[in-house]
This record gives C-alpha cells, sequence and structure tokens, in this order.
C-alpha cells in the first residue's frame, strides 16, 4: 500500500481507522478502528501537499473516496485536527484572496443563494431560514427553533411600534415579517440575491405588508447613499462576504444609517483568530467568502462609536441547525440528483456534514453581538429585557 498515504492521513486523524487501498486493507492506529477508509484512486502527491481539503473534497466529490460510517460521524473525529492540514498560499492565492470589488461580490453571492429557490425549499424549513436556529428545548423541531431564533433576536433590538429598521442581507425575508407583523415596524431588506428578491417580494404582497416592508437588490456599501436613517439595524449571516479588508466599511455603513442612540444586531459566523478560509469551502460552497474573527469586529464598531451591549454564543445551536439541514437534504437527495448530478449531491452533503463537524469542534463560532450607535441609557440594565 501506499506510504505516503497512509503517513498522511495518519497524520491528520487522531483516531483507529481501517484504509482500503491499491486492493489491500491496513489497520491505522491502535484499538478498535472508528471507520474505514476505501479509496478508488488515490489523489495525487502534490494536490494533497498544496491544499488537504482541496484535495480530499475533490476526490469524495467524485467517489474517488469514500467512508463507511455517517460522513458527519466521520468528520467530526478528525476535523479537529484542521491545524494540521496542508495549505500552500502562494498556489492558492487566486483562490484565497478574490477580488472585494462589488460586481465580484455580487456574482459570488450569487452563485450560491441563487442557485433557485426551489432547491432550497427542498431541505430548509417553512421559514426558508437558512442561518443559525435557536433550540430552547431538545424536542424542538427546526421551524420552532427558526422561529425562536427570530424572536430571540427580535427581543434584543427592543423594538417599539412605528420604528424603521434595516436588515443588512435579508435572505428570505422571514425575520422582517415577522417584525412588521409582530411588532408594527416599517422596514426595509436589502440582498444581492435575485431569486431572494422575487421571493421576500411576493411574500410581502401575499402578507399585505407593502406599506410598512421594501426589499432591494443592494450593496451594503450603497446605504449611505440612500440618505436614509434607521431606529435599528440588524445583519444576520452575511458579513461572511464582505472579504476581510472590507469590515470596517461595512461597520461605517451600518453606523451611517442607524441613528444616534440606535441598536444595530450583527449575528455572524466567528473564529477565534484570523484565518483566510478553507480553499475546498471558497472554491465550491462560498467563492470569497471569509469568516472574521470575533476580536475584529468587536474592534470595528469601537472605531465606530459602537458600544458592545451584549455578545452571546451560538455555536452548538449551529450544529444542530446544520445536522437538521443534513437530515432534510439526504431525505431528498434523489430529487436534487435529479436536477443536478451525484457530484453535486456529495459535494452538499460534505458541506454540511463538515461545517457541522466544524462547529462541534470549535474551529468556527456563531456569535449574536449588540451595540448602540453611542451611548443609550434608556434601554432596560437587565440582559434579557
Amino acid at each position: 500500500m501506499n506510504s505516503f498515504i497512509k503517513e498522511y492521513l495518519a497524520n491528520i486523524i487522531p483516531v483507529t481507522f481501517n484504509l482500503m487501498a491499491e486492493g489491500s486493507e491496513e489497520k491505522i492506529g491502535k484499538g478498535d478502528p472508528q471507520f474505514t477508509v476505501t479509496i478508488h484512486k488515490i489523489p495525487d502527491k502534490k494536490e494533497l501537499l498544496t491544499s488537504t481539503s482541496l484535495a480530499l473534497g475533490e476526490a469524495y466529490m467524485c467517489g474517488d473516496i469514500e467512508v463507511d460510517r455517517d460522513l458527519y460521524e466521520v468528520l467530526d473525529l478528525f476535523l479537529g485536527e484542521m491545524g494540521k492540514f496542508k495549505t500552500d498560499k502562494n498556489a492558492l492565492k487566486k483562490l484565497i484572496l478574490t477580488s472585494r470589488a462589488p460586481k465580484n461580490q455580487r456574482q459570488e453571492v450569487q452563485s450560491h443563494y441563487d442557485i433557485g429557490n426551489d432547491f432550497y425549499r427542498l431541505w430548509l424549513d417553512d421559514t426558508m431560514s437558512y442561518s443559525c436556529a435557536y433550540f430552547k428545548e431538545e424536542g424542538d423541531s427546526l421551524y420552532t427553533a427558526q422561529v425562536q431564533k427570530a424572536e430571540h433576536t427580535l427581543q434584543k433590538l427592543y423594538l417599539k411600534e412605528g420604528m424603521s429598521v434595516l436588515d443588512i442581507g435579508c435572505g428570505w425575508g422571514f425575520l422582517m415579517i415577522k417584525a412588521a407583523k409582530e411588532y408594527g415596524i416599517s422596514g426595509t431588506g436589502i440582498t444581492l440575491s435575485e431569486e431572494q428578491l422575487k421571493a421576500f417580494q411576493q411574500k410581502i404582497v401575499e402578507e399585505h405588508l407593502e406599506d410598512q416592508l421594501t426589499v432591494k437588490l443592494m450593496d451594503y456599501r450603497d446605504i449611505p447613499k440612500t440618505g436614509q436613517k434607521f431606529d435599528r439595524v440588524v445583519s444576520v449571516g452575511m458579513v461572511e462576504h464582505v472579504g476581510r479588508g472590507n469590515y470596517q466599511l461595512f461597520m461605517d455603513c451600518a453606523k451611517q444609517a442607524l441613528k444616534p442612540g440606535g441598536l444595530f444586531l450583527l449575528h455572524f459566523i466567528s473564529s477565534l483568530k484570523e484565518h483566510e478560509g478553507d480553499p475546498w469551502i471558497k472554491k465550491y460552497i462560498f467563492p470569497g467568502g471569509v469568516v472574521p474573527s470575533l476580536r475584529e469586529m468587536l474592534f470595528c464598531a469601537a472605531e465606530n462609536g459602537f458600544h458592545t451591549m451584549d455578545v452571546e454564543n451560538l455555536r452548538l445551536h449551529y450544529n444542530r441547525t446544520l445536522l437538521c439541514w443534513k437530515r432534510n437534504f439526504e431525505e431528498h437527495m434523489d430529487e436534487v440528483e435529479k436536477r443536478f448530478d451525484k457530484r453535486f449531491v456529495r459535494m452538499w452533503d460534505l458541506y454540511l456534514s463538515s461545517c457541522a463537524a466544524t462547529f462541534h469542534n470549535g474551529i468556527i463560532d456563531l456569535h449574536q453581538a449588540l451595540f448602540t450607535n453611542g451611548i443609550n441609557n434608556d434601554l432596560p440594565m437587565v440582559r434579557w429585557y
């Protein structure tokens, strides 16, 4: 058996496993094997040394590598070792450091979110929420948890009837629709996804909220040009798309849209330290996506005179959310394969499984941070107001 691939996998997989390759099987490690890796075609050595995630990810997508256990369970056993993954930053420069120009970032966002609303309806819940849910009880369904996430977010914003709200990266609009119906606010949502725009516009009409809500196809950098000021600004799962180097600009734009004393809630995937991002994710799932560190965003907030009122980590909630999405996706794999192909199915399964594992292993976190624009002494003094 190829000695290089044995040593390579043994270095990044900290548990005992069986390896089947080139017509033979061998146990790697001591004790009982946790799973078996079958390699039908060994990835190129140069590719393995350039990027572990790209080489192994592409091999899995093509069916060259298979495992005999649930993919999430396998990944959960070794993605905590991602610090040992090979990443040749010079060779991957064009992939890792993409343009932050508005036109390019719009194309990158649309490449993911405009796959089709029918596709996302297959495995998201009825709220069409594509962000971390909030599970209060063990038995909460995904739908219940997504409704609870919206409530949790809106409660932090301390909304009053008649307030104006800006949602930067509004998705399919569930949060804003709930805010309009239950709190009596008026609001504007912005997105770069044409599919999300169409669906949100349709929902506004169905709910008879034309006098309260509007949604626009708009880049966050164009917010100041409107001259509008809002009582509240919220952004859920969007800042991950702006790119390192644009975080301060993003916060500047939120600042310019917010009235003095207004509240800004930022909900985002975060990392403990700054990192360029995973090459496989950037190539196949989120082109240009970069996960900021919590300290980066808090630093930028301070530069804008934002006072940090509350920071909450929902990491394990996102692990569970992703496992719910994975289960839903698996129930519709045949339908997805008919729409796309088997490679796409394996790619998306790998995406959901690996993200769930990285949250479980603490490679990434999910934070909600609440800021005030300057001093606001009118908020309740207790956290759970």
